[in-house]
């Protein structure tokens, strides 16, 4: 994501083998000499590579795609042929409607324990609406400007014919991405073109094919085999961290587990709304929100200048400017004061001062909202380090739009002082570029950690040394089973190739042509007992289903695919050798 937080509409492009790049600038579209899609040769063609639509509302929501588009000249049918593979990369953070505006929402997926058709979320005013739509039509809106570019280009080139990716945090659950997925497919993607991208690995890939003057901080080139560095993806909402290592082979492989929390730049601005709500009241504050949005949103827009420049040696009061009329019509109409009387009159009367349209905050009050931020991010980094020794990490990749953020650079490298800190030009792009190059090459990331212990739920005969006896249960032949165990899979930490399949038989009793369902659980635990202990829960259930009726029981080979960004799930019926029609739904 974008430090700037600016509402953030981005979309990128990548035509290939033949190559053809885009992006929104005068030179428009770029095509390639090169007949080959050559991973070496990407550095420089990568300055042509991405249509980055940032929706702007200082130019005008209105006249953001006419702006794009008056920049941007498509290649003709002609110079597309069957050799061409194309490649678009979704990012998204915002979205508008005449009634609604959703500010930052991918985040309500964030640690939710069950993501379902149901999920409600609202807007910034409290409205509610199902989650599934605002997601479906934000991802909609770039697909329908997409093809509506390429259509007025006279290109022909239809959704069927790209390859989607959509980007998502790497420390999002299954049902989170899965969500995600839905949501694109409704949007009217092809669900058989759609891959999911790994943020922080996406900003990994793209920085693979940077020059070394490109990554500030580094002297030395990160393609170099047997480097190994700890990836920090500070978008928006989320920070991701991860640690890579360069294989011989033009590969990366993951050497531990994604981890991260909700401390990104969104965390920074909440805190800056309750500087706000201690200073005027919640209330008031509220009231702008619905009677003026569009001040509400450009007291943010200002906070992100004041989130990019400010340093850790500044000492004179931080100027923002404000939306002063609005402020002061709120306060007259709900304190019954102006809003210089409300400001004198709160506890910061000493540290906070109006002159004009401006707000001057004394640099303290601004660290002390990056703070605790700030903290929990050389938190996370710190765990990785102290769980992963061995690794000998001397590198620090940052990435996502909040790492440029100068306060933030300053604090990890005064943490982490033996360590070499790289940050890339355009950082906040790096997610979406490196999708572009995920789409071409899926298998980039040759192994992944898992993050959960996968497994299904058994029974077995029961015995008194081992198992509890509130999983007792006694058949009616006397016969004494324990249910409810978990039969592990796959398990945490553990290091899995890309398209590892782990198969189990299952022994299915059933006489009709019903359904049968698999229950697949997820623990945080390395090794779980049961099913239902804390750590645990219902992943979601595989609905299998039988084009003939049988009498006797079936055996099922059932192959669980990890390894991808995403879990998969085929079944086979060993008797006929056929893979039976299944599918999988993530609670």
């Amino acid at each position: 994501m974008h430090f700037s937080g600016r509402h953030e509409h981005k979309n990128a492009i990548l035509f290939d083998k033949k190559t053809m790049y885009t992006r929104g600038t005068i030179e428009g579209w770029q095509k390639a000499k090169q007949t080959a899609f050559e991973p070496q040769n990407i550095t420089e063609r990568l300055k042509a590579v991405c249509f980055s639509q940032i929706s702007q509302p200082a130019h005008g929501l209105k006249n953001v795609s006419k702006r794009l588009d008056s920049v941007l000249s498509a290649p003709s049918k002609q110079e597309l042929d069957d050799d061409y593979i194309i490649v678009a990369a979704l990012d998204f953070g915002t979205a508008y409607s005449d009634y609604f505006f959703f500010r930052r929402f991918k985040m309500n997926l964030h640690n939710k324990k069950k993501i379902g058709n149901d999920l409600i979320i609202e807007d910034i005013v409290g409205k509610p609406m199902a989650a599934l739509d605002v997601f479906t039509l934000s991802i909609k809106a770039l697909v329908n400007h997409l093809m509506a570019l390429l259509e007025k280009q006279g290109t022909g080139v239809k959704a069927e014919e790209i390859r989607w990716v959509l980007t998502v945090p790497a420390i999002w659950t299954d049902s989170a991405k899965q969500f995600m997925r839905k949501g694109a497919v409704q949007a009217g993607v092809p669900e058989n073109k759609l891959f999911i991208a790994l943020e922080p690995e996406a900003a990994s890939i793209f920085c693979q094919y940077l020059p070394t003057e490109k990554l500030n901080g580094a002297d030395f080139k990160m393609a170099k085999p047997g480097t190994k560095y700890m990836v920090v993806d500070l978008g928006g909402g989320t920070a991701d961290i991860t640690v890579h290592e360069k294989v011989s082979n033009e590969n990366l492989k993951e050497l531990c587990s994604a981890t991260g929390n909700d401390c990104g730049g969104t965390s920074v601005d909440e805190r800056f709304f309750q500087m706000f709500v201690d200073m005027l009241g919640r209330p008031l504050m509220n009231a702008l929100k619905e009677e003026e949005p569009s001040s509400y949103l450009d007291l943010f827009r200002e906070f992100e200048t004041v989130k990019r420049v400010i340093e850790p040696g500044k000492t004179t009061k931080v100027n923002i400017n404000i939306p002063y009329a609005s402020l002061d019509k709120c306060c007259k109409n709900h304190l019954n004061k102006d809003l210089d009387s409300a400001v004198s009159a709160s506890k910061y009367a000493k540290k906070i001062t109006l002159k004009g349209d401006k707000i001057r905050i004394d640099p303290e009050i601004i660290k002390d909202i990056f703070k605790p931020t700030i903290e929990s991010i050389i938190s996370l980094m710190k765990e990785i380090f102290e769980r992963a020794p061995s690794f000998d990490v001397t590198q620090i990749l940052l990435v996502g739009g909040f790492s440029e953020c100068v306060l933030v650079q300053d604090a990890i490298k005064r943490a982490f002082p033996d360590k070499r800190i790289i940050n890339p030009d355009e950082a906040g792009l790096s997610v979406l570029k490196g999708a572009c190059l995920f789409g071409h090459k899926p298998d980039y990331i040759t192994s992944r950690v898992m993050r959960f212990t996968y497994g299904t739920g058994i029974s077995l005969p029961f015995d008194a040394k081992i198992h509890d006896m509130e999983h007792l249960v006694t058949e009616e032949d006397g016969e004494q089973f324990c249910d409810g165990l978990f039969d592990v899979i796959v398990r945490k930490n553990d290091t899995v190739d890309i398209g590892t399949a782990i198969e189990h038989n299952f022994t299915v009793d059933c006489n009709d042509q019903e359904p049968w369902e698999l229950s697949l659980y997820a623990s945080s635990n390395e090794k779980p007992m049961y099913v239902e202990e804390k750590g645990c829960s219902l992943l979601g259930s595989m609905q299998i289903s039988f084009s003939t009726a049988s009498d006797t029981e079936r055996e099922l080979k059932v192959a669980f695919l990890f390894g991808f960004t995403e879990l998969g799930v085929t079944a086979t019926d060993i008797l006929t050798g056929e893979t039976v029609s299944s599918t999988f739904n993530l609670n």
